[in-house]
């Protein structure tokens, strides 16, 4: 017979054993990569390493690229295997590239020299440079009047260039800072103005501003997409919201809850899905039900820093840039709210996806 100790150590024993099993298997169901509500989870991270900042990212779906922003080049990859193609040097400040694959050119909009730089998209070499307004931020292509719309953040302002001859048609006063644009192929582009949370509906053929809409509840708008099927645009804010508005009449349509930190957003006409990239490290993913019906599905987890996104719509694949960060420098009058420090050689693309 075993003494009263004896029994109360063998209980003790089961016990822990038991409770160490169930710690077990719970870790093991934490740690198992159960798929998400929408699917989408990392399957790649492309390593890219380098020094400085980063902005917005493009897909060329018909050549299969990828041009991502860095410092002072655009660094260009294949969308399928994650290999480096090439390099667009020079381009100090860059933020954004455009493509006019009818014409053979693609366009940079480098922000701290004031110009754009055309290149040639077979070979990537650099084919001459303009110059445009003050701090060139995003830019985009308008397949209807073969023009490349600059929106200069630093002058408020946006220049048009003929993408054939590379140009400039005009430069046209906003009122306020540009922040991101879109076109909707029939003759319309749409930027948004931060520092007065509206959306200026702009006659790309006219060059006109035909209407100015205010964004409300959302504020500090950041990255906008467009659904041109059904005329939404999305217009992602500051103030973790997603605007949904109508791009007839500037009605909103639905306003929805994003993560913080956020910078760009994207819809995939295939899947009606649209994402918003939150630099607090998460994915918000927006289903459209219908013209007037959005729901949240899920925010999936990224990388702190992963701000701004890029959508393959053959492969419905996101890609977005980010690094890893170190301590942020001391506040001074001239920088109050400094950035974090970015680890060196730590740049990466993250590759989410089914």
């Amino acid at each position: 017979m075993q003494s009263p100790i004896k029994r109360l150590s063998s209980a003790l024993f089961l016990f822990f054993l038991t409770a160490s099993f169930a710690s077990s298997v719970q870790a093991q169901k934490k740690d198992s990569k159960a798929p998400s509500a929408s699917g989408y989870h990392l399957i790649n991270k492309i390593q890219l390493g380098g020094e400085g900042g980063w902005d917005y990212l493009l897909v060329d779906d018909a050549a299969r690229r990828l041009y991502v922003s860095h410092a002072t080049k655009v660094i260009v990859l294949d969308v399928d295997t994650g290999k480096t193609i090439g390099e667009i040097s020079d381009t100090n400040g860059i933020h954004g590239v455009a493509i006019a694959s009818d014409v053979g050119r693609g366009f940079t909009s480098n922000g701290r020299d004031g110009t754009v730089t055309i290149f040639d998209l077979k070979t990537l070499k650099p084919l001459g440079t303009i110059r445009v307004g003050t701090n060139p931020d995003a830019i985009i292509y308008d397949p209807p009047t073969h023009r490349v719309f600059v929106f200069n953040r630093g002058s408020s302002s946006f220049s048009v260039i003929e993408a054939a001859d590379g140009k400039i048609v005009d430069t046209v006063a906003l009122g306020g800072h540009p922040e991101f644009a879109v076109s909707d192929g029939k003759g319309m582009v749409y930027v948004n103005l931060d520092d007065k949370s509206e959306v200026v509906a702009i006659d790309s053929r006219k060059l006109e501003i035909k209407s100015r809409w205010p964004l409300a509840p959302g504020e500090g708008p950041t990255g906008m997409a467009i659904d041109r099927k059904q005329r939404r645009l999305f217009v992602v804010c500051e103030n973790k919201k997603m605007i949904v508005m109508n791009a007839d009449n500037g009605k909103i349509v639905a306003a929805l809850p994003i993560g913080s930190g956020v910078d760009g957003t994207v819809f995939d006409p295939e899947t009606k899905l649209a994402f918003s990239s939150n630099g607090e490290g998460t994915l918000t993913v927006v289903q459209e039900d219908s013209a007037d019906k959005f729901h949240v599905v899920e925010d999936v987890p990224t990388q702190r820093g992963a701000r701004t996104l890029a959508l393959d719509p053959k492969t419905h694949r996101i890609f977005l840039a980010t690094a890893e960060f170190g301590p942020a420098p001391r506040a001074t009058p001239e920088r109050p709210r400094p950035r974090p420090t970015i680890v060196p050689d730590s740049f990466v693309i993250l590759v989410f996806g089914k």
